[in-house]
């Protein structure tokens, strides 16, 4: 499947809040397919839809970058029904390329969602999955993890992109 462009920091369409998925089948089932190549070519563990230009609410992950396609999950439409605890842990993002920080998360997560034919799921997820879910989760409405960095460690990631872009490296 072909491999699409990742959306970088600062394209305004990251700060889409995505519309839920309505139709499942082959399209969608294609949608998915290119978007866990993107997603392993980076390499990457989870790939929103908004990530690429889809306006969708829609991603996928594959923790152990099995490069698979039947073991890559699959959520669409996410809501968080129980969300408890408080961990920080590094974390990066393929629209914000080159940097990471520690963020605080949710230690434990309860997400339901539905999968790639529209049937219900219902995930409780702790650790790097559950971070995980959150990070994605949040592209979807058009949140990116260094919003989730204090003001102190967002101004120093600006800055330093400001600099990139004088220098045109960004």
């Amino acid at each position: 499947m072909p491999i699409r462009e990742i959306l970088t920091y600062p394209d305004p369409f990251l700060k889409r809040v995505a519309k839920p998925v309505t139709e499942f089948g082959p399209a969608l089932d294609e949608l998915i397919a290119d978007m866990a190549d993107t997603m392993w070519d980076e390499p990457g563990i989870g790939l929103a839809a908004t990530q690429i230009g889809v306006d969708l609410q829609l991603f996928v992950y594959d923790l152990e970058v099995s490069r698979d396609h039947e073991r890559v999950g699959v959520v669409c439409n996410p809501k968080f029904t129980l969300m408890e605890g408080e961990e920080s842990d590094e974390e990066g993002c393929l629209s914000v390329p080159g940097y990471t920080a520690a963020v605080k998360r949710s230690a434990r997560v309860v997400m339901e969602a539905r999968d790639r034919s529209g049937n219900p799921i219902k995930v409780d997820a702790t650790g790097l999955l559950a971070r995980m879910f959150q990070h994605e989760t949040d592209h979807l409405n058009g949140i990116l993890f260094i919003e989730r960095l204090s003001p102190l460690k967002r101004g120093m990631f600006i800055r330093r992109f400001k600099k990139l872009q004088a220098r045109g490296d960004a």
